[in-house]
Parts: structure tokens; sequence; C-alpha cells
């Protein structure tokens, strides 16, 4: 009976020394993998920096100034969000949309908004079809200017609502539904839609609900002297700028993959959620000039879209981390489209951007407080 006892307890240690043997480079495997993928995303965003420059020389070959413009684009497309462009006619924003396609390889279509654009106009439509063999007929989805990479959609609040709705749905879903049949949109999408601030005839403004679907409002703004001279130089001569392709489609969805993945701090968390909250009048803690001067605030897709594009723009930047300069540089795109002024401000004129200028200089982006918060 002795000897039993002993053997069974020779089989049990050996059979622990087993599993223990082979569960010890299972955990080796595991973390060899994620130091792998962590080397690889320095990797990638040090290219995704450099990839930057590149098309910042490229488009400087037919675009002249709107530097924050390029960049806070640049930053939706890699945070996988879509722009609504807002300036006056005759600013090269069709020209600019057009010139970053050709640089990034991708398939770019232009949509010109007008009263009676319908929703198949832009998603596609059925058409009855013949067989010349059997003669049966069919219906077949001819696809519509949606199917693309990069859509411009040209002065968007000039269509009915009916249109816009089509076009916002396809945005947010990434497919089109035709006949009862989903058919999805090409990837990478995006969506770079303008408007015209001054013209309020004829005209069916975007509702907040759908504003919101938008990850930045880009104000295009008027050149200066300086580039204002630049222009008519460039343009009015004869010479050709010929722009060459710096990424394509595969490269842009594999830097939309790492941007995600950058780690953020949590007193970044914190302090983009402080940003984010203080412009609702109806909270407690809202500052005094919140509860005066907006009449609504931004939803928590607004705190969303701040971490987003503060990673975009860290790893455009070849960095990553995200720092609290990245949330404030993207604050105003972000919001400028999400709070609401009221009568007060508008009688006192002060705009969204004014407002949000002032939550800024309001709310503190001290690492050591948010930090003490998060603890």
């Amino acid at each position: 009976m002795a000897t039993k006892k002993k053997a069974t307890k020779k089989k049990a240690s050996v059979a622990k020394k087993k599993t223990t043997a082979k569960k010890a480079p299972a955990k080796k495997v595991s973390t060899g993998k994620r130091s792998v993928q962590k080397v690889d995303d320095v990797k990638a965003i040090e290219q995704l920096g450099h990839a930057r420059d590149e098309i910042v020389t490229e488009l400087r070959k037919t675009i002249v100034g709107m530097d924050d413009v390029v960049d806070e684009m640049m930053i939706a497309i890699f945070a996988k969000g879509h722009c609504l462009l807002v300036g006056v006619p005759g600013l090269a924003k069709t020209l600019l949309v057009s010139s970053l396609a050709k640089t990034m390889s991708l398939d770019f279509k232009r949509i010109q908004f007008t009263p009676d654009l319908m929703p198949s106009d832009i998603t596609g439509t059925e058409l009855l079809q013949e067989d010349p063999e059997t003669h049966a007929r069919r219906f077949k989805f001819e696809q519509g200017p949606v199917f693309t990479n990069l859509l411009l959609a040209d002065e968007i609040n000039r269509t009915p609502p009916k249109t816009q709705a089509a076009l916002l749905e396809a945005m947010q879903e990434k497919r089109v539904s035709s006949g009862g049949v989903d058919y999805k949109l090409d990837e990478p999408f995006f969506v770079l839609a303008t408007q015209n601030p001054i013209e309020q005839e004829g005209t069916y403004p975007l509702p907040e609900a759908q504003l919101d679907r938008f990850l930045f409002n880009i104000m295009v703004k008027y050149p200066s002297h300086e580039e204002e001279l630049n222009i008519m130089k460039s343009v009015t001569g004869d010479h050709q700028p010929v722009t060459k392709k710096v990424v394509d489609g595969p490269a842009i969805l594999g830097f939309q993959q790492v941007v995600r993945r950058i780690p953020v701090a949590e007193h970044i968390f914190e302090y983009a959620a402080s940003l984010v909250r203080a412009t609702r009048p109806d909270e407690d803690d809202a500052p005094d000039f919140v509860k005066q001067y907006m009449a609504w605030g931004a939803g928590p897709r607004a705190s969303l879209n701040l971490i987003l594009a503060g990673k975009a723009r860290a790893a455009l930047r070849g960095r990553c981390h995200v720092s609290a300069e990245d949330i404030q540089a993207v604050c105003a795109p972000v919001l400028r489209h999400r709070i609401i002024p009221n009568f007060a401000a508008r009688s006192e004129r002060l705009n969204a951007d004014a407002l949000i200028e002032r939550l800024l200089e309001h709310i503190p982006a001290d690492e050591k407080l948010y930090a003490k918060k998060a603890g």
C-alpha cells in the first residue's frame, strides 16, 4: 500500500510539472505579441507623421494658406469622421478636397446640392432591365455617387431635409438600403459637406441632431493679404502643378486602427469630460457665463469625439500619447456646432467660438488636479 501511495504521489508531481511547463510558454508568447504590437504601432505612428508632412507638401503645390483647415481635415479623416466646411464662396474648398483625394489615392466624387435633388440621386436607384436572351425583366440597382471614398457634398443646406437625411444615414450606417437589400459603402468613406454662411433664402439648415453626426465643423476664413497675392500669382499663370500620391486606402485604414490604439491617460479623460459637461447650463457646477449665455450644451458624442480627435492629432505629430494641448486644439471644431448660444449671447454678439474660448480659459488643464479626482 505504501509503494502504491508513493507511486501516485510521483505521478501527481510529474503531472503538475508538465502542466506548469505547458502554461509557462503561453505567457511568454502573449507578452511577446503585445510588445511586438507596441513596437509596430510606434513605427506606424512615425510613418503617419512623415506621411502628414508629405501630404501637406503636396497640397502646398495647389493650395495657399489654410493651414488649420488642412490640419483639421486630416485629423477628421484619420479619426474616421466627417467634416462640415463653412465658408463663403471662392475660398477653394472644392479644390482643397479634390487635391486631398489625389494625394491620398482616394476615389473622389462631388454632388452639387439643389432644391430639386432627390434621395435616389445620391444613393442610387432600381432600374428595370430586360435580358436580351430570355427577355426576362428584373430590377438592377444602379449605384449613386455616394459609392466612393471621398464625397464632397457641396452646399448641403440647399437641398430639402429628405435628401439630407438620405446622405446622413449613409454617413452613419456606412450602407445604403434599396429594394430590401443593403449595399455596403466602400472603405474608407468620408463626407466633406460645405455650407454657405451668408445665404439664408432658399436654404434648409441642418437640424442639431444631424449636425451632431459631423466630427468637425471647420470654419474656412478669408486669406491674409500676402496669401491672396500668392493666390493671384499662382492661379493666373499657365503652370499646372502635379501632385503625387502619398498614401492609399489600405494604408489609411491601417492608420485609423493605430489611432484607435493610442493610450489616453486618466486625467485627459477627466479633462475632456469636464469641458463637455461645463457646456450644459443645467449642470449644478456649470460656470456662470454658461448658465447666462448658453441655451443648450453638448452631448456625450462630443466627449467621444474630443478623445478620438485628440488621438488623431497626436498621431499626426508622431506622438504616442494624447496631451491636454491636443484636446484644446480640437475643442473648437468639435463643440462649435454642438452648443447653442441663447438670445442674450446673440444680443451681445457672442458666438459659439467666443464661448468656447472662454470655456477653455475657465476649465483648468492641471494634470495633478484631475489625477487626484480620478484617484
